[in-house]
């Protein structure tokens, strides 16, 4: 008896997610499925009263719908029957009907229980059950976020100014002066201009964001200067950031790819949904504040946890830490990048979000000489709940939880990492003969610390 128990408990779980397609012929015949799977799916299933195709257990047992219906039906009336014959009848496909005594004893004989015939009330209640649960999924589906067209929209523009200017094959890697990461005596080879850099050496400074680099500008906007940074006695040659400046063998090379990372990041931002409505002055102040951080960002894509280098197609440009100091960079800046490099990349974010996050980080209103906030306020807040209605409906848990904070505590992050790198790269450009191997829009953005 406990058995039975057993079984119907199971039974009765099972049945409260049964469709309503057919309430009382689903209800109240209780099929089972199968017990452990059994049965090979491709195999057929034969009824174990008459033989005919079996569509599943009823009522604990392998049956066609017709000894299904007709064992319900004669549990449910009570039925006694009489066999007219010696009570052994085989009952088959074709001779069922003839019999009906033999072919209930035979549904009984295979293990059919009147027990799990489902009442009319139990019929009903499992029918109101049924209708209520499909109300609350469907109150439960309405109440969910979803993207509205005009978000969607946004988010495919991102994801086409992302592909328009990030070439992950790092084709152009090839136009940079070259790596140069064994010997001092290969800096004069480091020295041959790149084609990229000949392009941009051949542009006056002043018009690096106009018409070619930045083509929102008239060509009489003329960019705000970064203010001249005077070096505190911290800077000096006892510093704690005990640079060695004697061999900067990659800055060439690292220069170069700067450089090209800001073109990226300002093709990238040009196509930002509200971007270029802003004002030049606050186009170009968010670019400058933002560039550095944006390239860290994006930088994320080549970043892999597995040797902790970012890897750019072949080894000519796979890049280490030492990679980096040899270009004038402490580890008072490398550490925590390679520590926010790893967290980043462990959100497991999707593409969109990392898009949504790039806009977000350039559309920040309290960078230094914005003029119009509450605008650029205002576009910010737009992509941040595009960005928490994305994670709502697209990123399953575990990993959407807290993602949103997380993703802005990022942003907190790249901040102290700016201020670093513009700590550092003061104390690089005061050096002339450093300077020198910088391209004119790294000086233009970061500010060119000569007098």
């Amino acid at each position: 008896m406990s058995q039975l128990q057993s079984s119907w408990e199971m039974h009765q779980q099972s049945m409260a997610y049964l469709p309503d397609a057919d309430m009382e012929t689903v209800a109240a015949s209780t099929s089972l499925p199968d017990p452990a799977g059994d049965f090979d799916r491709n195999v057929p299933r034969i009824c174990g009263v008459c033989g005919d195709r079996a569509t599943g257990f009823h009522f604990n047992a392998m049956t066609c719908e017709g000894c299904k219906g007709f064992f319900r039906r004669s549990m449910k009336r009570k039925a006694m029957f009489t066999c007219p014959f010696n009570g052994d009848c085989k009952i088959t496909k074709d001779n069922r009907r003839h019999c009906q005594a033999c072919r209930l004893k035979r549904c009984v004989d295979i293990g059919m229980m009147k027990e799990f015939i489902l009442t009319d009330e139990e019929v009903q209640r499992k029918r109101e059950m049924i209708l209520k649960r499909k109300e609350e999924e469907a109150l439960k589906e309405s109440l969910k976020p979803k993207l509205s067209e005009e978000q969607q929209k946004v988010i495919d523009i991102l994801l086409e100014a992302h592909h328009k200017t990030y070439d992950p094959t790092y084709a152009d890697f090839t136009k940079f002066r070259p790596p140069m990461r064994s010997n001092p005596s290969n800096r004069g080879a480091a020295r041959s201009s790149s084609i990229l850099t000949q392009d941009l050496s051949s542009e006056d400074s002043t018009d690096l964001f106009g018409s070619d680099a930045f083509s929102a500008f008239p060509e009489s906007v003329e960019p705000q200067m970064l203010s001249n940074l005077v070096l505190s006695e911290e800077n000096d040659e006892s510093s704690a950031m005990n640079i060695n400046f004697s061999h900067l063998s990659m800055l060439p090379h690292l220069a170069d790819l700067v450089s090209y990372s800001i073109q990226k990041v300002i093709g990238f931002a040009k196509m930002i949904p509200g971007f270029r409505d802003l004002a030049a002055e606050d186009q170009i102040a968010l670019l400058k504040s933002s560039a550095i951080e944006v390239i860290m960002l994006r930088s994320n894509q080549a970043f892999t946890l597995e040797d902790m280098t970012w890897t750019c197609g072949s080894n000519d440009f796979k890049y280490r830490i030492s990679d980096v100091t040899q270009a004038g960079h402490s580890m008072d800046l490398l550490e925590p990048l390679v520590k926010f490099q790893v967290s980043l990349k462990k959100l497991n974010l999707h593409e969109e979000e990392h898009v949504l996050l790039m806009a977000i980080c350039i559309l920040s209103p309290d960078r230094p000489g914005v003029q119009d906030t509450s605008r650029v306020e205002s576009l910010q807040d737009r992509l941040s709940e595009i960005l928490q209605t994305y994670i709502r409906c697209r990123h399953p848990p575990p990993g959407s939880r807290l993602l949103y904070a997380k993703m802005i505590q990022k942003l907190a992050d790249l901040r102290s990492l700016n201020e670093e790198h513009s700590k550092q790269y003061r104390c690089l450009s005061f050096q002339p003969e450093h300077s020198m191997q910088l391209t004119p829009l790294v000086l233009e953005v970061f500010g060119n610390e000569i007098s």
